[in-house]
């Protein structure tokens, strides 16, 4: 079966319903107003038993990406493969922490909220090397805490592209990986490599990609049932692990995570290649950026507004994410447009210039004589 190689334009609405999931999560559930009260006490309880869980979105991103990096690597040189993934993720990530930073520090918040306070420029520039957490420095913003698990699967997935993916070296490995995160304990050396907790998401997404590019097949059918059992156990400790003043049942999160696996099959599955609203593109492209962005200088926003004008708590958190939408967009537009692709170049050819297109001399006419004597023919050799 061949390989589909157009646009996935349903990931992208994905990937914003999965950040727009995790913000309202963070700026609805772990707010506080004064310091003591969060802002479930500002929410009505059928409000809150639905924010919670928001935190969701983080597995559905870990499936997007297992299923996206296995696509945009397969057939890619190591570094090609590293040229793609690092202009994805470093200037827009580079610019939200320097934003972040500029807000943490013009708008200070002394109380209520778990922010750091004192970080040096030392600290802010480990920050923007994506390596705070095993450098042992405090991130500028918290929901960083993902990137350094995408940091970790991009590498294992480099030594995949260095000796080449097949589809039985793919299942293989993704098959070994799903064992060592039931055997490995999370609080184990090993554990920063295996990554328990999440990696049957990325397995899954992985496994989700070889559907669609082989074809469904047993053993990929089952590589995916295991991975979606193994989803279901790990979402119920993460479940448990929530406790934000009221009861937090286990079923919906089982629910959620079995729709994201059924819907990210059927994209797989062609359901949706027929859609071209290209906004989609757009929402995707503004997902990441909204995602850094958003705790930080959403609970700024939220709280001097709060203390200024006692505008209802629902209201500023839409509004707050709706201002959060727009610098995502400015983000993108004004800062990952033009820098991506010149550094996805300087990487993979060591310039920053495009590659100019070969324009091929114009032809000479007809039995025209060559530098040589020869008659040139009508037809360019080259073409």
């Amino acid at each position: 079966m061949a390989a589909k190689t157009n646009r996935l334009l349903a990931l992208d609405g994905l990937r914003l319903l999965c950040a727009l999931a995790v913000a309202f999560h963070h700026l609805g559930m772990a707010w506080s107003v004064d310091g003591v009260r969060p802002t479930t006490a500002y929410l009505p309880q059928e409000v809150n038993s639905v924010l919670i869980y928001g935190f969701l979105g983080v597995e559905m991103f870990f499936m997007i990406s297992g299923f996206v990096i296995c696509m945009s690597g397969w057939d890619r040189t190591p570094r090609d493969f590293l040229a793609s993934r690092a202009a994805r993720l470093l200037p827009a990530f580079w610019a939200c922490v320097l934003i972040t930073t500029a807000v943490m520090t013009f708008l200070p918040l002394t109380d209520g909220i778990p922010l750091p306070h004192g970080l040096s420029a030392a600290d802010i520039a480990v920050n923007l090397t994506m390596l705070a957490k095993p450098l042992n420095v405090p991130y500028v913003d918290t929901v960083y805490w993902t990137l350094w698990y995408e940091l970790r699967f991009y590498a294992l997935f480099a030594i995949l592209v260095l000796i080449g993916p097949t589809r039985r070296r793919v299942i293989t490995i993704g098959a070994g990986w799903l064992v060592l995160s039931v055997l490995v304990p999370v609080e184990a050396p090993l554990a920063e490599l295996v990554m328990p907790e999440f990696a049957p998401y990325f397995v899954a997404g992985i496994t989700i990609y070889l559907i669609r590019r082989h074809g469904p097949a047993l053993p990929l059918w089952a590589l995916l049932a295991a991975a979606w059992a193994l989803s279901l156990f790990r979402v119920r400790e993460r479940v448990l692990f929530t406790n934000p003043g009221f009861p937090v049942p286990v079923w919906p999160a089982w629910l959620l995570i079995t729709l994201a696996y059924i819907v990210l099959l059927a994209i797989a599955l062609g359901v949706t290649d027929r859609w071209s609203w290209r906004w989609l593109a757009v929402a995707g492209a503004i997902s990441y950026p909204l995602y850094l962005l958003h705790p930080r200088i959403g609970y700024t926003m939220i709280r001097y507004a709060y203390d200024r004008t006692g505008v209802p708590v629902p209201a500023l958190i839409i509004t707050a994410v709706a201002i959060l939408i727009v610098a995502a967009w400015l983000v993108h537009r004004l800062i990952e447009r033009p820098v991506a692709p010149a550094l996805r170049r300087w990487i993979a050819t060591g310039s920053i210039r495009p590659s100019q297109p070969r324009v091929d001399p114009p032809l000479p006419e007809a039995g025209r004589p060559s530098l040589d004597g020869e008659p040139q023919s009508l037809v360019h050799p080259g073409r």
